[in-house]
């Protein structure tokens, strides 16, 4: 099997980042994938499979030659974003292993093929080899999303929540800024040691991570308020008109993405009373024309 180098990863080839976690990248580096998602295994006799990640055959090939001869116990989906699960399937054909994961309130931009065997909830715990793994529900960037906690080494796997380096992206409806910040907070409040992201390597700073990711989410949303004021004091205005004051730091060929971030930003003010949100939400597919103006006396 060959193998590609990608800032700093190797594609396919296992790398033990402690004793009983292994991480495989898979070969999907972009934009947004960052150098490709991470599918971790946990345990030493029997493997836990965190995030199977997309449906590409040479990473299967390159788990199942990681796993060897070891029983796989559980397929863990943090959600089901393309990128994290549609490799479920082949993985739980090839081992027999239950997934576990949640489906979300909206299907768009989500992998249609995922299906668990085992619902996961909050609070669900998961016996391995290396100690308990809690699922704690993290919504926010999805509905859906579960961060797995491992206590006993202090390690989060935070799929899209966390993420090295970067800010996820919240794409509503079903991804919701309020239940980010509130899911941020939750973990503050962990014996953090180490956040295995989705995406980039081991970050070993966790809580200066989450307090810096808090503080950059509010900064915006003091962005996205004062752009809104500048612009909405006459008439309200559509997320467009909004997106190159409230994100004009950011690469204009990122403002397809960002877009979704300040829609999720707004209807978090509207929420709170600091916004007034015109129209309907649209319908599965259509493309979101609602208007943002002042808060109304």
């Amino acid at each position: 099997m060959s193998t590609t180098v990608q800032e700093g990863f190797i594609v396919g080839v296992p790398l033990a980042l402690m004793p009983g976690l292994q991480r495989v990248l898979a070969a999907n580096a972009g934009s947004m994938t960052g150098p490709g998602t991470n599918t971790y295994l946990l345990g030493v006799q029997e493997v836990w499979i965190i995030d199977p990640g997309p449906r590409l055959p040479a990473h299967a090939r390159a788990l199942m030659a990681a796993i060897g001869d070891r029983r796989v116990a559980g397929i863990v989906v943090t959600h089901t974003h393309p990128d994290h699960s549609p490799l479920a399937v082949e993985m739980h054909h090839l081992t027999g292993a239950p997934r576990i994961g949640a489906l979300p309130r909206d299907r768009a931009h989500h992998d249609a093929t995922f299906q668990p065997e085992i619902t996961a909830t909050d609070g669900l715990v998961l016996q391995t080899d290396v100690g308990a793994l809690t699922l704690l529900a993290t919504p926010g960037h999805a509905s859906n999303h579960f961060c797995p906690w491992w206590a006993q080494a202090g390690v989060l796997f935070s799929g899209d929540h966390v993420l090295q380096g970067v800010t996820p992206v919240i794409l509503p409806p079903d991804g919701d800024m309020s239940e980010y910040l509130a899911s941020l907070r939750r973990l503050q409040a962990l014996p953090l040691q180490a956040i295995a992201p989705g995406h980039g390597g081991l970050i070993e700073n966790p809580q200066q991570n989450l307090a810096a990711l808090v503080a950059h989410r509010l900064k915006r949303e003091a962005k996205v308020a004062l752009a809104l004021h500048s612009l909405a004091s006459g008439a309200p205005v559509a997320v467009e008109a909004l997106l190159p004051l409230a994100y004009d730091d950011v690469p204009l060929a990122m403002h397809g993405w960002a877009r979704h971030s300040l829609l999720a930003h707004l209807l978090k003010l509207a929420g709170e009373g600091r916004a007034t949100c015109y129209g309907e939400p649209p319908a599965t597919g259509q493309t979101d024309l609602r208007l943002f103006g002042l808060p109304v006396p």
